[in-house]
């Protein structure tokens, strides 16, 4: 079949036949190798990030305290609500370590018997005042801390209010 021919006397055709064919490359077969590892890594920065910022189920890893319940705050810790205590201001606090922490206000009586209950295998509560209060007690798995307790590391510290009434802070937390 024969060729339209150019005003310059040319062939429109083959020209365009050779161009088209020295123009066509092989990035139709590198592109989707080069491509592929960009999705993956742009996938991955991505999904990084939304598990950073994200607070499903009270998981906030952002390190900024969160009320819970009580009874978590205390399970953590390898401990249960003593019976007549009023528990409050429970917290955890998240990040590369877990912190919970509880108020407790209870009958200055029981408290000492509500720590031998907690942590049997544990040594004596400490007395003394100052940081400590007066009654301290720091509990680690290998000082007396139960296995059910998730936390490394038991701190309670004790205040009296009076001659009936003592508050108690708990913090649980791991290393």
């Amino acid at each position: 079949m024969p060729q339209p021919v150019s005003p310059k006397g040319g062939r429109q055709g083959a020209v365009a036949v050779v161009e088209a064919e020295r123009g066509r490359t092989r990035w139709g077969l590198v592109l989707p190798f080069v491509a592929l590892p960009v999705l993956v890594l742009g996938f991955l920065v991505l999904g990084l990030f939304m598990w950073a910022w994200s607070d499903e189920n009270g998981d906030d890893r952002s390190g900024a305290a969160a009320g819970v319940p009580c009874a978590e705050a205390l399970a953590f810790g390898g401990a249960a609500p003593p019976g007549e205590a009023e528990v409050r201001d429970c917290t955890v606090q998240r990040g590369i370590d877990t912190a919970y922490s509880a108020v407790l206000r209870m009958p200055r009586e029981d408290v000492r018997g509500w720590l031998r209950t907690t942590y049997p295998d544990a040594p004596q509560p400490r007395t003394g005042g100052g940081v400590c209060g007066a009654l301290c007690l720091d509990v680690t798995h290998e000082e007396g801390l139960p296995g059910t307790a998730q936390a490394h590391v038991v701190q309670v510290r004790v205040e009296y209010e009076n001659a009936e009434t003592a508050r108690v802070r708990f913090s649980a937390f791991t290393m």
